[in-house]
């Protein structure tokens, strides 16, 4: 019931490029936002239409608590496609991200199958560190990288909590972060403020299902309002938060 509520506060807000008054939510809304409904990497969609007509069982040993995927241990690989997977237009706006700000530096918490792994790593200047907890899920991931001739995904298998804090020691300032694995309230604050220390001005915070529970909705509302984001952007599936001073402050809830 709280996802329908928020389906229709949302909708009832949402706005377009024509009450826009901010030339690069504008500008970021027209030339990149909206033409993502219709992009696909037609690859990587026959991969994800193979998941979702894959009724093998699958045993989870350690998903995240929390996650938009139902907490039953053994799901059919088409169930985790068709749930835990974000819709295609939404990995293609990941995709559109990366190309249209030039990133090189991508994290990723949550890989569960790889469709968004693929879209966010097309391209050979692109290194992207995905985290997944589940070794089962590791497992099909990387078959799936290894299938797209992907050397440039790092996958980092183990629980985020204790492999995250490692990773980021090592690695050079990041350019956008994804955040999709534990989807409650402690656990999204404690990821954002991990990743924000290693993101720099320019950086890009992308926050999965906002809108998925209470507890998620309270978690972009706080995060949404800190003094560092300048812009946040909420497109009901995600939000988006820059951290550029040189943008001028504002929250919009857009049609996508």
């Amino acid at each position: 019931m709280f996802q329908v509520l928020a389906f229709i506060n949302y909708w009832l807000q949402q706005a377009d490029e024509h009450s826009l008054h901010s030339p690069f939510v504008y500008k970021l809304y027209r030339e990149l936002i909206k033409p993502c409904r219709s992009f696909r990497i037609n690859s990587v969609e026959q991969l994800r239409q193979q998941l979702l007509n894959n009724h093998q069982y699958i045993q989870l040993t350690d998903f995240g608590a929390g996650s938009r995927v139902s907490s039953s241990k053994q799901r059919t690989v088409s169930s985790l496609a068709k749930h835990a997977s974000t819709p295609p237009k939404f990995s293609a706006l990941l995709h559109t991200l990366i190309g249209q700000f030039n990133m090189t530096q991508v994290l990723e918490l949550g890989t569960s199958l790889g469709l968004n792994s693929l879209y966010m790593s097309t391209t050979p200047e692109v290194h992207l560190t995905t985290f997944e907890g589940d070794p089962i899920l590791c497992h099909m991931a990387r078959s799936h990288f290894d299938q797209f001739n992907r050397p440039n995904i790092e996958l980092i298998e183990g629980p985020i909590d204790e492999t995250l804090p490692l990773v980021l020691h090592r690695l050079p300032k990041i350019d956008m972060a994804y955040l999709d694995a534990n989807h409650r309230y402690a656990p999204t604050l404690h990821y954002y403020e991990s990743v924000l220390a290693a993101c720099h001005h320019k950086s890009i915070i992308v926050i999965d299902d906002i809108h998925w529970s209470k507890e998620m909705s309270h978690a972009w509302d706080t995060i949404r309002k800190k003094d560092e984001i300048f812009v946040s952007i909420d497109l009901f599936e995600a939000g988006l938060l820059f951290l550029d001073p040189g943008l001028t402050r504002g929250h919009y809830i857009l049609h996508f």
